[in-house]
């Protein structure tokens, strides 16, 4: 049942209006102050800060285990709102950190997702939007900004703090375009031409959830490698763990590597060129049992595959399944790295440790068994299955985020874009594809959805970008879709650190190579 919200009683009407003049520019520049700067009924405005940084270079911190992003440089003088709200029943508080440039506001709005149990960032993303010439909001959901923390999930009697959990599933989303629409407005005089979401993994679920439950919320959604369907995927990422104590067989990282370097020979070229990449992963059925017998190097030494390592392999390939073999989900593609999902970490002693994905591990430990320290190396296949049906029934309805009905979100003139890379080792990729065709089947089809969704899958590349031809500016197309009705037939893409492009096509075409300077045409698989 969904908890009252004192903040608001309806939307805040988002208005096309006139471009900013330079005369509401200067007055921008001055209004950054606590007086001048209101938030709407039930929020307070903890904080306003003129931040004057014309011009100059902003550093950001690591999130263990993610590494710090790049400094941005050239960032403009911004005014620094931070609002904060609360709901009744609950103990949150929850904030809305939004940035707004003192001049060159571009008339658009921007909300940024998060990124693993991580509702939002207060950093790079905001930063990046706000040189772009963005209004620019994010949210903490009123919990930790850490990835990995999900310490928040159980009160102080170990029951699982739902009002906090349904504010990081799906409302926290909502209300930062809200306030963040209503901030810009008073900031400014009048709102946004057009609202955008853009965010990736934790992110992408959020732009999925604001098309579903709020979807007049933003115009354009940009929603990459999407979270979707938290509920089984927070448990099936676990499963590559399971397999191996299960087993009783662990692969170093070199095993690993070399299954999937076999299965990128074997499938190198179903696009029509071998550039050592699965470019239609989707179509890739390599057997990891032709591996065994065959002799590796690792760590100098010579290291045969043995048919217990194929099987440990081919059960992660193939995704969970109950002891009597009926599918749960998806696992990833061949071609994925196992690392994120079941990495031998070196302890203090030399010796290694195998150690499953975090997002998982949190999620089975504080939501499921509500036991912060619980061995999970102990469970069984039947275990697994419990574990996975009980999180379906307990938060599919709060946090699966999978409803294929987005008619409320096609009639508000909504578009969002997703692209996931066949290679991401996090979210199975297939899973987004799923989804996808179930929008079809609910939505009349693939020619009617492409109109207000698309889908494009990347070739090698990893969770959220990296490892092969990552798109350049998905946002730009989305805007371009939004503002002068020119859907994306394409996305423009790079592979990181090199000059080689090529255009990833829409789902369910696939790009095939035509011959010469590496080009190719979007054909049906």
């Amino acid at each position: 049942m969904r908890r009252l919200i004192v903040l608001f009683v309806a939307l805040v009407p988002l208005l096309a209006l006139a471009p900013v003049t330079a005369d509401a520019v200067t007055a921008a520049a001055t209004r950054c102050s606590a007086p001048a700067v209101t938030a709407p009924p039930g929020a307070r405005v903890e904080s306003v800060t003129a931040v004057h940084e014309a011009g100059g270079t902003i550093s950001f911190p690591p999130q263990p285990p993610v590494p710090a992003p790049p400094p941005i440089s050239g960032v403009p003088a911004y005014c620094d709102i931070t609002v904060t709200l609360t709901h009744s029943g609950a103990n949150d508080h929850v904030r809305v950190k939004v940035l707004l440039p003192e001049s060159g506001w571009n008339g658009r709005f921007q909300a940024v997702g998060g990124s693993g149990y991580a509702a939002g960032d207060f950093g790079a993303p905001l930063i990046g939007a706000v040189k772009a010439g963005y209004a620019a909001a994010s949210t903490d959901a009123g919990h930790s900004l850490s990835f990995v923390d999900a310490g928040w999930a159980l009160t102080e009697d170990g029951k699982v703090d739902v009002p906090l959990l349904r504010d990081f599933a799906s409302l926290a989303p909502h209300e930062t375009a809200v306030v963040g629409k209503q901030v810009t407005q008073t900031y400014y005089g009048h709102g946004p031409a057009y609202s955008y979401w853009n965010g990736c993994s934790t992110g992408g679920r959020q732009g999925y959830s604001e098309a579903q439950r709020y979807p007049s919320d933003f115009q354009g959604i940009v929603a990459d490698a999407p979270a979707i369907g938290w509920d089984e995927f927070a448990v099936a990422t676990l499963w590559p763990y399971v397999v191996q104590n299960q087993q009783h067989t662990f692969l170093t990282s070199c095993e690993f590597n070399a299954f999937n370097a076999a299965a990128v020979k074997a499938c190198d070229g179903l696009d029509g060129i071998r550039d050592g990449v699965i470019g239609d992963a989707l179509r890739c059925h390599y057997d990891p049992r032709k591996l065994v017998g065959t002799t590796i190097v690792c760590d100098g030494r010579p290291l045969t595959i043995t048919a217990a390592a194929a099987d440990v392999v081919a059960r992660i390939w193939q995704g969970p399944a109950t002891p009597a073999g009926t599918k749960l989900s998806n696992g990833p593609l061949p071609g994925a790295a196992f690392d994120g999902l079941s990495a031998p970490v070196t302890g203090s002693d030399g010796n290694p440790s195998w150690q499953p994905f975090i997002i998982a591990a949190e999620w089975v430990r504080n939501f499921v068994e509500r036991q912060p320290g619980a061995d999970l190396s102990t469970i069984t296949y039947p275990e697994f299955t419990r574990l996975f049906r009980q999180s379906q029934a307990e938060y599919h309805d709060i946090i699966g985020t999978d409803d294929p009905d987005l008619s409320a979100f096609a009639r508000a003139g909504g578009k969002l874009l997703t692209f996931h890379g066949l290679a991401d080792q996090l979210i199975p990729t297939r899973n987004t594809v799923d989804y996808r065709r179930r929008v079809e089947r609910t939505m009349g089809g693939s020619a009617r959805v492409d109109r207000f969704y698309r889908l494009f899958l990347a070739p090698g590349v990893a969770h959220c970008g990296g490892g092969g031809p990552t798109p350049t500016d998905p946002l730009a197309a989305v805007t371009a879709w939004v503002e002068h009705g020119t859907a994306p037939d394409t996305l423009p893409a790079t592979v990181p650190g090199t000059s080689t492009t090529r255009d990833l096509c829409r789902y369910p075409l696939v790009s095939h190579y035509k011959g010469g300077d590496p080009a190719y045409r979007c054909t049906h698989a």
